[in-house]
C-alpha cells in the first residue's frame, strides 16, 4: 500500500518538475565569458584580456559609485539568492487507539516554496556587511521558524511572510598565505562544519563567531571556530539561555585523488532550564522533560566528524572529475545519562556533487539520533517519525502526529541533477521510525514514516 502511494507521489513530482523545466530559459553570456572567448579565438592575448577585464571592472565600479551614491569605501556590492519549489508527501500505515477509537494516519501532499534574497557589501580595511531576507513559516509572536524558510502553498493564494534571515558585520583582520582570521557579529549562517544532526542547515544563530586558520603545509591546514550565541532573552531573569561552541578542523590533501577532513567539537547550552516550549518556537520534539515542562537534562555534547574523498578522473554522464565521499559523525551528550539515549551517529556515502552544469549527486545516509543526544530545537526538522496518542513525549506540547527532532532513526536517500550551473533538481526520501515510544516500551511499527521531497532550485 505504501509502495503504491509512493509511486503516485513520484509521478506527481515528476510532472511538476517537467512543468518547472519548461518555464526555464537560458541567460546571456557575461562580459567575462565574452573576453575568454576572444582570447580563445586569438583576437586578444591573455595579457590584453586581463587588462581589458580589469579596465571594465574599474570603469563599472567608478560608474556604479557615481550613479548609486555609494560611499567610496564600498569596494563591491553583490546580490545573490535562490527560489526553491517543492512537492512533499507524508505516507504511513500507522494506526493508534484513542479513547477506544482506532485512528489511521492520513496521507498528506503539499506544495511549498522558499525564496531568499541577499546582499553583501565588501569594504576597505577587510570589512564586510551582509543581510538576507527569506520566506518562512509564521510562529506567532516569535516571527518565522528558526529551522526553515519553506512556506506551504494554499489559503487561496494568500500573501506570504518575509523575514530577516541574516544581518551581520564581519571583520577579517588578517588573511595571509599562512594565517587567516575573521570575527562575525549579528545574525549569521552557522559557522560550524557539522551535519544537520547537530545544527539544521537553515538555522541562522544570533551572536558572535570567530574563525582562524593556519596552513601547516601545502597540503594540510587546520582551522578553529568558536561561537557564542543567544537562544533567548528573558526580561524578568538574569539566567538567559545561550549556546557556546568550539570546533577544530583538519583538512588534508594526500594526493591529487585522495583527501580527508576530520574535526572535533564541543558544545554547551547554558541555563537550559529556561528553554521551555512557551519561551521559544516549539518546532521539534524528542527530549525528556520534567512535569513543569523544563528540560530534564543538561547539554554538553562532544561531536566527532570525518570524511574521506576519492576523486575519479571521469565518470559516465558526469562533467569533470567525479568525487566519491564517505562521511561519518558521532555525538555524545555528557550532560545526560546513557540510559536516556544520550548519543547519536550518522554514516553515509556521497557519489558525485551537484551544483555545476551536467553534474549529479547520489547519496545515502543512516542516522540514529537518541532522545537526549542534543537539544531538539537546533536539529534537522525534516528527520522525524510518527507519534501516536499514547507514545508522545510527555510535556512536548504536541499531540498525535508526525514529529521531527531527536529520538528518531532511519534512512535518507537523495538524488540530484544540475542541467545548468543555476538549476538543480532533487528527489529526497526518508524512511524513519521512533527509537523509543512513550512509555519506554520499545519501537512499535506504527511509528514508521515515509517522507518524500521533490525539489527544483534556481539560484543566482
Amino acid at each position: 500500500m505504501i509502495k503504491s502511494r509512493l509511486r503516485t507521489a513520484l509521478i506527481l513530482g515528476t510532472v511538476w518538475l517537467w512543468t518547472v523545466l519548461g518555464a526555464y530559459q537560458s541567460y546571456a553570456q557575461s562580459a567575462d565569458a565574452l573576453i575568454n572567448k576572444l582570447v580563445e579565438k586569438g583576437v586578444l592575448t591573455v595579457k590584453e584580456g586581463n587588462e581589458l577585464r580589469e579596465e571594465a571592472e574599474k570603469n563599472f565600479n567608478d560608474a556604479y559609485a557615481t550613479k548609486s551614491g555609494m560611499p567610496e569605501w564600498v569596494q563591491q556590492l553583490k546580490f545573490s539568492g535562490d527560489v526553491r519549489t517543492r512537492y512533499e508527501g507524508f505516507y504511513s500505515d500507522a494506526t493508534w487507539v484513542d479513547n477506544g477509537k482506532t485512528n489511521k494516519f492520513t496521507d498528506r501532499n503539499r506544495f511549498r516554496i522558499r525564496a531568499r534574497l541577499g546582499v553583501t557589501a565588501t569594504m576597505f580595511d577587510n570589512l564586510e556587511v551582509g543581510m538576507r531576507i527569506t520566506t518562512g513559516d509564521n510562529q506567532g509572536n516569535f516571527g518565522g521558524s528558526p529551522l526553515t524558510g519553506n512556506q506551504t502553498e494554499g489559503d487561496n493564494g494568500s500573501k506570504k511572510y518575509i523575514y530577516f534571515d541574516t544581518a551581520y558585520v564581519k571583520w577579517s583582520p588578517f588573511n595571509g598565505p599562512d594565517w587567516s582570521g575573521s570575527l562575525t557579529m549579528g545574525k549569521m549562517d552557522s559557522p560550524f562544519s557539522v551535519s544537520d544532526m547537530v545544527i539544521d542547515y537553515d538555522y541562522t544563530p544570533e551572536g558572535a563567531a570567530f574563525q582562524t586558520g593556519y596552513q601547516l603545509t601545502e597540503n594540510h591546514s587546520v582551522k578553529f571556530i568558536g561561537g557564542a550565541f543567544i537562544l533567548d532573552e528573558i526580561g524578568s531573569s538574569s539566567t538567559d539561555p545561550y549556546l557556546l561552541g568550539g570546533q577544530m578542523i583538519w583538512n588534508a590533501n594526500w594526493s591529487k585523488k585522495w583527501s580527508s577532513a576530520a574535526s572535533a567539537a564541543v558544545f554547551s547550552i547554558q541555563n537550559p532550564h529556561s528553554l521551555t516550549n512557551s519561551s521559544v518556537p516549539n518546532v521539534n520534539r524528542g527530549n525528556t522533560r520534567n512535569p513543569d515542562g523544563t528540560l530534564a537534562y543538561n547539554f554538553y555534547p562532544v561531536v566527532l566528524n570525518g570524511s574521506v574523498t576519492y576523486l575519479a578522473e571521469t565518470f559516465p554522464f558526469y562533467q569533470g572529475a567525479f568525487p566519491i565521499k564517505v562521511v561519518g559523525e558521532w555525538m555524545n551528550n555528557q550532560g545526560a545519562p546513557s540510559a536516556s539515549d544520550n548519543y547519536g551517529y550518522n554514516v553515509g556515502i556521497v557519489l558525485g556533487k551537484s551544483g555545476k552544469k551536467k553534474t549529479f549527486e547520489i547519496s545515502y545516509m543512516y542516522k540514529w539520533f537518541g532522545a537526549n543526544a542534543w537539544w531538539e530545537e537546533l536539529v534537522d526538522d525534516d528527520f522525524g517519525a510518527f507519534y501516536g496518542a499514547l507514545n508522545s513525549p510527555p510535556n512536548s506540547g504536541f499531540g498525535p502526529g508526525y514529529g521531527a527532532g531527536t529520538n528518531v532513526r532511519g534512512h535518507v536517500v537523495r538524488v540530484a541533477y544540475s542541467p545548468t550551473d543555476a538549476l538543480t533538481f532533487a528527489v529526497k526520501w526518508y524512511l524513519t521510525e521512533l527509537i523509543n515510544t512513550y512509555p519506554n516500551n520499545g519501537v512499535g511499527s506504527d511509528s514508521q514514516m515515509n517522507r518524500l521531497q521533490v525539489d527544483s532550485t534556481l539560484q543566482f
